[in-house]
């Protein structure tokens, strides 16, 4: 069968590197999957550093008691490191675009009681994704 008439799609990178180009504001992501903290507790600091700046989302994590915020400090730092990187974005225009604590699986244990019963315990895990973008793409 040949499709002569269809057009290629140029690569990923070249993608990229076109938006770029164009001024076109590019999300930039980072997953950190299968942690062990529940995703409610995970929520309480998400929500805290939605839409802030990279710098003050760092500090707003870093006086956080919450081991949650430990667990978002590393995957922000892998964004950040991403945008860096790979598509060469100044850490300091990046803000926080997107982020969500999503559920994982359960870790599924059981738990004795009286008289020969049993209770299951469900040990939560959460996978945390955060997004940055370049400020000035959203102004």
């Amino acid at each position: 069968m040949s499709t002569e008439n269809s057009t290629k799609r140029p690569k990923r990178s070249v993608q990229y590197r076109q938006r770029s180009e164009q001024g076109e504001s590019i999300e930039v992501r980072a997953v950190g999957r299968y942690l062990r903290s529940s995703p409610r507790k995970v929520r309480a600091v998400v929500n805290a550093i939605r839409g802030k700046d990279v710098a003050e989302a760092f500090q707003i994590l870093e006086m956080s008691p919450a081991k949650a915020a430990r667990l978002v400090e590393k995957v922000l730092k892998s964004a950040v490191a991403n945008a860096e990187n790979n598509l060469k974005l100044s850490s300091d225009s990046l803000y926080v675009s997107h982020c969500v604590a999503d559920d994982g699986p359960r870790l599924k244990r059981v738990w004795p009681r009286g008289r020969g019963r049993a209770d299951m315990i469900q040990r939560r895990m959460c996978h945390i994704t955060v997004a940055v973008k370049n400020r000035e793409a959203k102004s």
